[in-house]
């Protein structure tokens, strides 16, 4: 019979040691943390939730819940172009859990927060009747007044993405069982992106003074797009041909062609899409090098209210539906 653990017990047992490096968080015996503010900077704040059986699976390892947990976040910081400083967590448990359950998350976490400098400051910790629900507050600091935003994009500016897109939803049909055909080491790769997204925390920082509007694909690449032209007013076009894919995504497509609505849709890439004008490409050459990251220019912003995507032919594309949404 598995131990229950009291709230006290895993809070010092398994998060306690997480704060060790932040003297402001008193490893977690007080009820508030307190942080000093760097001069001259702005302290950018996100929030996300993840809930078992909607954002990962009761399968999932523990370690790769609380990597994705903990980038999923990471990357909004990025897309504002900030550097990840601090998160708070809240853990809302269907108990009792095996105590190793809650060892193989905080590792997790800990193995992030020294890939990402990042530190625990605090959260909460319930019991809930409901799936394993968890959310992190994260925080990050940037030079005042010049953070990325989604509404700063102008007509005329090319559309750029970092990475490859499409490979995280491919992912999750791996995960569902639902992707045959396909060798093991490519579902593999496919899992990988789904469950242990990379943001981009280094390129985030360095497109600030260079681009004028940026947002993670979280909810796919036309619904983040869509986000950008609402709060910029404008249209955008984009070429099928021009949006990045790995290999592995090529290779299922070819089988699969009815895959590129996943591709144009699917969501869960945590790469940064972003607005530039024409002067971009000198910096672009600059980033690649320094960063080791992919830029592809896939389109352009224009005076208008809709979003067309050409296919490879010329042709008008239409797509069912743009992204995941929330409700």
């Amino acid at each position: 019979m598995t131990k229950e653990l009291g709230e006290f017990e895993i809070i010092q047992t398994y998060f306690s040691p997480l704060t060790i490096a932040e003297k402001g968080a008193f490893s977690l015996t007080d009820d508030a943390a307190v942080i000093e503010l760097p001069s001259r900077k702005s302290l950018v704040v996100t929030t996300d939730t993840l809930v078992q059986g909607i954002h990962f699976l009761p399968k999932d390892a523990p370690a790769d819940i609380a990597a994705k947990l903990l980038r999923v976040s990471l990357s909004d910081l990025a897309a504002m172009g900030a550097i990840p400083a601090y998160y708070n967590l809240s853990v809302a448990i269907n108990s009792p859990i095996d105590p190793s359950w809650f060892e193989e998350f905080t590792l997790g976490l800990l193995a992030d927060q020294k890939q990402y400098n990042i530190v625990l400051l605090g959260g909460d910790t319930v019991k809930t009747s409901g799936p394993i629900t968890l959310t992190i507050t994260a925080m990050g600091y940037i030079d005042k007044g010049k953070a990325l935003l989604r509404g700063g994009a102008k007509s005329g500016d090319d559309i750029w993405v970092s990475g490859s897109v499409g490979d995280a939803a491919i992912g999750l049909k791996v995960a569902n069982g639902e992707l045959s055909g396909t060798s093991d080491v490519i579902k593999n790769f496919f899992l990988s992106r789904y469950l242990r997204p990379i943001p981009q925390t280094l390129l985030g920082p360095a497109l600030v003074d260079y681009v004028n509007s940026a947002v993670d694909i979280s909810d796919g690449l036309i619904a983040d797009l869509n986000h950008i032209c609402q709060t910029s007013n404008l249209g955008a076009e984009i070429r099928i041909d021009d949006i990045p894919l790995s290999k592995a995504a090529r290779d299922v497509l070819m089988n699969k062609p009815d895959y590129i609505e996943l591709v144009l849709s699917g969501g869960d890439d945590f790469e940064l899409l972003f607005t530039a004008d024409k002067s971009f490409q000198e910096r672009k050459e600059i980033l690649t090098k320094t960063l080791d990251v992919n830029l592809t220019k896939i389109g352009t912003m224009v005076d208008g209210k809709s979003i067309k995507i050409f296919d490879n032919n010329g042709g008008l594309y239409s797509l069912p539906k743009f992204g995941f949404t929330h409700f």
